[in-house]
């Protein structure tokens, strides 16, 4: 029996802008209406400029990303490679994300996603407060401790 290849987490760079991009274009739910509504400069400015990326590899391929968005303390995206759903991957690069902002002086965070999603279970499963229904749109609040 071949046991999985341990995921690595990093700081994304500008070389995983096209890994990413194709996972946020490959995903099930939460999909972009329009997909040009997300440029390349948006990945690029939040990956230092406006915040911070990280990426999950497995044998050398980003399988999923996050990136923090320090203006508004919130979550600016968290997707998984639909090869590599249900390992856990989300869940760290949720931490990474939430506890960069915290470092960063954050003591609520906020995102929003697709209302009724995985994504939707996923946020609440990890602590999050679901603080309003929009539309479609689920919002929610972390109300972060130095520890989170």
């Amino acid at each position: 029996m071949t046991s999985a290849r341990p995921a690595t987490f990093r700081q994304a760079t500008l070389r995983d802008i096209p890994a990413m991009s194709a996972i946020r274009l490959a995903v099930r739910e939460n999909v972009l209406s329009n997909p040009d509504r997300i440029t390349r400069q948006m990945y690029e400015d939040y990956l230092d400029v406006l915040g911070r990326g990280w990426v999950a590899e497995i044998d050398g391929e980003v399988a999923g990303f996050s990136y923090a968005d320090k203006t508004n303390a919130s979550i600016w995206a968290l997707f998984i490679s639909p090869d590599h759903e249900g390992k856990g991957l989300a869940k760290q690069l949720l931490n990474l994300a939430t506890g960069w902002l915290v470092e960063q002086g954050s003591d609520r965070i906020r995102l929003s996603t697709g209302a009724g999603t995985r994504a939707d279970r996923f946020y609440a499963l990890q602590g999050w407060t679901r603080e309003r229904v929009e539309a479609n749109e689920a919002f929610y609040l972390l109300a972060a401790s130095p520890n989170t």
